[in-house]
């Protein structure tokens, strides 16, 4: 069995609930409020800036250079990716703080990064890949309408430039995973659980506008 197989299954309640949230039911029908849509599109802009590290980072650990050339793609992807951020925010990136939960997230990330093998780093990874992917689908396979304000974010993420590197990402890190030993294997299960519970977490801050309570 194939380890993403194991590790979907491990978050399918975090990611009904990520689908239940009223940020993303939100953006299916185009009620969600711009405020709201706009602090989403300011702290990813500033999570992409270190996840986009991370991925360089883990390039330069993974000893197949072909592997290790596919994640220098992504970084570089990522910091593409916020063109569209830019567009939603009139061309202006954000500078504000990292709002807790986001803050929460890249730190996260970074922890993994310097403390675990390089499996486990690339797994870390993994959710905002493949839940962006998935919700995307979830969002296109309930219709919006046409006029729908957030178009042209749905069709990002349920679009088949995405799911091509979703399916890279997952291809490299199945391999990784059928390679090393059933502790890293595990340890790869429990990151992803983890990072796919702090995308629910980056999901419910931008719906309640958090700030720093002191």
């Amino acid at each position: 069995m194939a380890w993403s197989f194991e590790a979907w299954r491990a978050i399918e309640p975090v990611f009904t609930a990520i689908t239940q949230h009223p940020f993303v039911t939100g953006l299916i029908d185009g009620s969600l409020a711009k405020e709201k849509f706009l602090f989403y599109q300011s702290q990813d802009y500033l999570y992409l800036n270190d996840f986009s590290r991370s991925l360089g980072a883990i390039a330069t650990r993974l000893e197949n250079m072909d592997d290790s050339a596919t994640f220098l793609e992504f970084a570089q992807g990522a910091l593409k990716e916020r063109e569209l951020h830019l567009s939603y925010l009139g061309g202006v990136e954000p500078t504000q703080k990292l709002p807790p939960s986001c803050e929460l997230y890249v730190s996260f990330l970074g922890k993994i990064l310097a403390f675990s093998p390089v499996e486990t780093a690339a797994a870390s990874i993994l959710p905002c890949f493949w839940i962006y992917k998935k919700v995307g689908d979830f969002i296109l396979a309930a219709k919006p309408s046409p006029q729908n304000p957030y178009r042209d974010w749905i069709n990002l993420y349920g679009g088949e430039e995405f799911a091509t590197l979703v399916n890279k990402a997952l291809a490299i890190i199945d391999r990784l995973a059928a390679a090393t030993s059933p502790k890293v294997r595990l340890s790869m299960t429990e990151v992803f659980v983890m990072a796919s519970r702090l995308e629910w977490m980056f999901w419910d801050s931008a719906w309640r506008l958090e700030e720093w309570p002191v």
